[in-house]
């Protein structure tokens, strides 16, 4: 066979000869192709060996470990669904103690627990060396100022200390029932009549959000807003505050540098935290001029039992009034508290309830139980089918409060915290720390573990909180959703009686169901909220229904 001279060549010939060498186009064509490939093959096996090897360090460090990237690949994924869940599962196959390790010189590192012997080491043995620390007040400093939640040291403990014998005071009980008293019966209750009436959903979260906003501007600031009312007005500081929470949550899951140089371009998440929080300061601020006049007047500080009156009187240590920023601070940081903890907690409350009816039985029964021991003639005769529980009674309410308890094990309104280490120190379980690293406790694992809760940790058993019919509370470091140690919530007390009394009230009244197919899932902010809300149907409970109640009440042999 005859072939054209040209085209005699060995591989050889093709691997080892230069471009320069041979002037044919096929050949410099096939020379280039067969080079990349093999820059192609060498890019394949580079990415199968980090790829393999990165997956491999899952069962050592929980998740995958990528050269430069860290665990940023995996965080990524888990805040695509509920984050809090895919937390869980980490820190269950690890123990309960993992490090997070993020993209390298960012600032996103940091040692994750849920081991309730690390937490009380971390909130009590130790806590003078886990203090919030300057990269938690960095981040929600623009928010949170110097507030009580974001401080340390002396301005913390100064705040804490008004406060502490303020909320014990007998004003301020008085002012918070009567306060919720108002809310309850004159603002709630007919807000769910109307919606009734109007064979209308609902959106549950977003009213009791209302009311607790409204209840603890009434404590902190003095002034109600009137965010609950019959046609549901959009009140400008609520809707700032509640933006500003959840902006303010997205710097802790980017790098520093990344927020900040979107918070110099006022961009994303940084603009609209930019925005909110003008709105907060401008409403604070207004309140505070207004009260500044108010208490020119002699005498007026004798009337009034607030936060912002309270500390208004008082002076720093040069012996100077606090500044307004300083107000300021005080006070959103106690409507943080106050507004998103208890509507947040119950809303999860009565979306598990729905799902587990026995319980609503049973908190029927036990109210049923309260209002029949008002009767002192005990003939049973008088049965009050729109009662106002007394103060005296609320706390009576033990199953009530045990499945409430049981709704913040599950579902804890502060579903992470966060500390920094001052010094070099080791956990209980043989964590090493090193100063300036984060910790971070997850509240919501601790509800998931079975370490901890035992085998039915996930299910929905308010009886894990009685002993012989009574309520009786869990260790702050099994269950921390009231923080533990120095730190232990003021409100909790408040909290509790502000919840019970919003439940008794909606549930002796009302059958609260969930629209169909409505999607239910948390939220990524500060406070779990609901993502979507809580829509629901509300059907008024019938006479006869109640009356069944207190006739299984009776039943029981509970009357003689």
């Amino acid at each position: 066979m005859n072939t054209n001279s040209s085209y005699n060549f060995t591989f050889n010939d093709v691997l080892f000869s230069s471009p320069s060498s041979t002037s044919d186009p096929l050949v410099t064509r096939r020379l280039f192709l067969l080079k990349n490939v093999q820059v192609l093959e060498l890019f394949i096996a580079l990415f199968a060996f980090v790829t393999i090897h990165s997956l491999r360090q899952k069962k050592h460090y929980g998740l995958p470990l990528w050269p430069f990237l860290g665990m940023l690949p995996s965080l990524a994924f888990g805040l695509r669904g509920n984050i809090y869940e895919w937390l869980s599962d980490t820190l269950s196959r690890q123990n309960g103690t993992f490090r997070f390790r993020g993209p390298w010189l960012s600032s996103l590192n940091s040692t994750i627990t849920c081991d309730p012997r690390n937490i009380e080491h971390l909130l009590k043995n130790r806590f003078s060396v886990f203090p919030k620390g300057s990269y938690f007040r960095d981040n929600l400093r623009d928010l949170l100022g110097d507030g009580i939640f974001n401080a340390d040291d002396e301005t913390w403990q100064r705040q804490r200390k008004t406060a502490s014998i303020e909320f014990h005071s007998t004003k301020f009980r008085q002012l918070t029932t009567h306060s919720l008293y108002e809310l309850v019966h004159k603002r709630l209750l007919p807000v769910l009549e109307t919606s009734v009436k109007a064979s209308s959903p609902i959106d549950l979260q977003d009213v009791l959000l209302r009311l607790t906003f409204d209840n603890v501007c009434m404590i902190a600031f003095g002034v109600d807003p009137g965010c609950l009312g019959p046609d549901q007005p959009v009140i400008p500081f609520a809707k700032a505050f509640e933006d500003a929470t959840e902006a303010a949550v997205c710097r802790f899951v980017m790098p520093t540098c990344v927020w900040k140089l979107m918070r110099y371009l006022n961009l994303g998440t940084e603009k609209m935290l930019k925005e909110s929080i003008k709105g907060v300061d401008d409403f604070a601020d207004e309140v505070i001029r207004t009260r500044k006049k108010e208490l020119s007047l002699e005498g007026e500080t004798t009337k009034r039992s607030d936060l912002l009156t309270v500390f208004m009187g008082l002076r720093d240590e040069k012996g100077e009034c606090f500044s307004d920023k300083f107000l300021r601070d005080i006070c959103v940081n106690f409507i943080l508290a106050g507004r998103d903890t208890s509507s947040v907690a119950l809303s999860w409350f009565f979306w598990l309830l729905e799902k587990n009816p026995e319980v609503e039985e049973k908190i029927m029964v036990e109210m049923c139980r309260i209002l029949r021991e008002r009767d002192d003639d005990g003939d049973g005769e008088k049965i009050d089918y729109e009662p106002v529980f007394r103060p005296e009674e609320i706390k009576k309410m033990d199953y009530l409060q045990a499945a409430l308890s049981e709704a913040l094990r599950l579902y804890p309104s502060v579903p992470v915290d966060h500390k920094e280490v001052q010094e070099d120190d080791v956990f209980p379980d043989g964590t090493i720390l090193k100063k300036g690293e984060k910790v971070i406790y997850a509240i919501y694992a601790m509800g998931r573990m079975e370490a901890i809760w035992g085998k039915d940790c996930r299910e929905f058993r308010p009886e894990r909180w009685l002993r012989d019919g009574r309520f009786m509370s869990e260790s702050a470091y099994k269950f921390t959703a009231f923080n533990g140690g120095p730190r232990l919530c003021l409100g909790k007390d408040f909290a509790y009686y502000q919840m019970k009394s919003t439940a008794a009230a909606i549930v002796y009244r009302y059958k609260v169901k969930v629209v169909e197919g409505h999607k239910v899932e948390p939220k990524l902010a500060l406070t779990m909220y609901m993502k979507h809300g809580l829509m629901v149907n509300l059907n008024k409970r019938s006479d006869s229904e109640v009356d069944r109640y207190y006739d299984k009440y009776i039943d029981e042999g509970n009357v003689n």
